[in-house]
């Protein structure tokens, strides 16, 4: 454990706030917190700046929810992807993932979330303003929620929000592990997962 007696109190609380970032114990927080502070001045303002305004840069598409610099993201505008597809993801750092398997070229539409009454989290909590709009356009829909309670539950609703409309709906399959988050998943993994789907 960290003896913050050996720091200032600014490098302590730097190293606290890093050690809050998922994957960093305090060992690491404490390595990059010392690393920073050799950085030049000209360095760490400007990445002093990049963290100021990350909230204000990246927004979220209108249509699909994914991470984007302007009103609608690269995925969105692209005339070459499918657009019969809409792979459903909890939030948008998944669609990077599917991204790098290379095993999908469709849209997406990002939740925001996943149903959990446990905490609250209904259907009104997740981004489904535009979603059935777009599911009238598509041709099949893949629900990649995660093999976890609360991410089945969240594509067996969905499955049966649609169950009317004149489309194919596939559950990814083998290669993501069982009640596994699907924001930790290799690429590998979840292009077997994407090309192995199954239709509920």
């Amino acid at each position: 454990m960290m003896n913050e007696n050996l720091y200032p109190d600014p490098l302590n609380k730097l190293i606290k706030t890093i050690a809050r970032l998922p994957g960093i114990g305090k060992r690491t927080a404490e390595r990059l917190a010392l690393s920073l502070h050799e950085w030049q001045e000209e360095d760490l303002k400007f990445f002093g700046e990049q963290l100021i305004g990350l909230k204000a840069n990246v927004k979220s598409c209108s249509i699909c929810g994914n991470f984007s610099d302007s009103d609608k993201c690269k995925i969105c505008t692209d005339s070459q992807r499918d657009q019969t597809i809409i792979c459903v993801v909890e939030n948008a750092a998944q669609i990077a993932i599917i991204e790098k398997s290379g095993s999908y070229q469709g849209l997406y539409h990002v939740l925001g979330g996943r149903l959990s009454p446990m905490n609250n989290i209904g259907p009104e909590n997740l981004n489904l303003s535009n979603f059935k709009e777009r599911c009238l356009k598509a041709s099949e829909l893949i629900l990649a929620t995660s093999p976890d309670f609360e991410g089945e539950a969240t594509a067996s609703f969905l499955s049966q929000e649609l169950s009317d409309y004149n489309l194919e709906i596939t559950r990814i399959a083998q290669g993501i592990p069982v009640g596994a988050d699907l924001s930790f998943a290799d690429s590998a993994s979840m292009a077997m997962a994407i090309n192995s789907r199954r239709t509920l």
